[in-house]
């Protein structure tokens, strides 16, 4: 058993309005426009909840506040404050119903990703042509937006090319070249801050909705290590030489762990072992502090996670 460690697996607060659960995060709608967002503990791939890691949600919500802030003279986001380090309030958007993903190296484990495709034999995907020869993990010639529909009732992303995107009406001429642009600038920000602490960012996803006014905001989360998938630099040379994977610490190895003993989108899930649960805990936290340079003190006020989250929400109780 589990109960023991300091998880967030739920965010239920019966005080907040209009509830939304999503894989990762509870959402309210507030009257006044904005929406309260707690990321919890939980732990999704393959379109269903695998366990929850003590500490995720924190590093998830103080990994995204390094980055919002640090790339708020790109693109607006959705942040208004943080009344507890799980949560975020934010401006309530309307979501468009495409996601961005930027990739710069043949990278990744789904079924959407470019490498699963590219040792399937395919060369055409999301739009793109990707040229023979290239081997596993190996870099891009450039990044390269590979967009999935949206999945909002926990359907399946579905793969997108741009003129798939504008024949099906899901954006705009300009919305798509906003969400391009701000989404290739954001990317190569990422990749730049990065490199300098010694990691390389080779894939994330973007999500962006439309406030009340028309204009295109970045929503959600950004270049944290569920939304992204980092390599530790200093192992990508002689991993791709020898066709390894480089040293990462995103949820791929969980998402490893769970390949190597079942098919995901068929079987039923096996139970993360405590260890691996413990061990996951601590590569997030690396993460944040390594991502961001700052040390990560874990919030243990309150008796539990939530009973801190609520006291803290308190002024936003109907």
């Amino acid at each position: 058993m589990m109960s023991d460690l300091r998880i967030l697996s739920d965010a239920h607060i019966p005080e907040l309005p209009n509830r939304y659960n999503g894989k990762v995060r509870e959402n309210y709608d507030l009257a006044d426009g904005s929406r309260v967002i707690i990321a919890t503990d939980r732990l999704s791939a393959f379109d269903v909840i695998l366990t929850a890691i003590p500490f995720k949600g924190q590093v998830l919500t103080q990994t995204a506040r390094y980055w919002f802030e640090e790339t708020a003279d790109i693109c607006p986001n959705h942040v208004i404050s943080y009344p507890d380090p799980n949560v975020v309030i934010g401006t309530r958007l309307d979501i468009l119903p495409v996601e961005i993903v930027v990739r710069g190296y043949l990278a990744g484990t789904t079924s959407t990703s470019i490498l699963t495709k590219y040792r399937k034999g395919e060369r055409e995907m999301y739009g793109i042509t990707l040229p023979d020869g290239l081997k596993d993990n190996e870099k891009l010639p450039e990044p390269i937006i590979t967009p999935t529909s949206k999945a909002f009732d926990g359907g399946h992303d579905e793969p997108l090319s741009g003129a798939e995107i504008l024949e099906q009406g899901l954006l705009t001429p300009a919305q798509w070249e906003t969400v391009s642009r701000y989404a290739l600038a954001l990317f190569a920000r990422g990749q730049a801050r990065a490199a300098e602490r010694g990691l390389i960012l080779v894939d994330t996803k973007y999500e962006f909705g439309t406030d009340k006014d028309g204009r295109i905001v970045l929503a959600d989360e950004i270049h944290t290590p569920d939304s992204s998938r980092y390599w530790i630099a200093d192992s990508y040379e002689q991993s791709f030489a020898t066709g390894g994977r480089p040293a990462s610490f995103d949820k791929d190895f969980v998402r490893a762990w769970v390949t190597e003993r079942c098919d995901p989108y068929k079987d039923p899930i096996p139970e993360i072992p405590r260890a691996l649960v413990e061990q996951t805990s601590k590569v997030y936290i690396q993460a944040y502090e390594q991502i961001t340079g700052k040390t990560f003190v874990p919030d243990l006020s309150g008796a539990t996670v939530l009973e801190r989250i609520r006291n803290n929400l308190k002024p936003y109780f109907a």
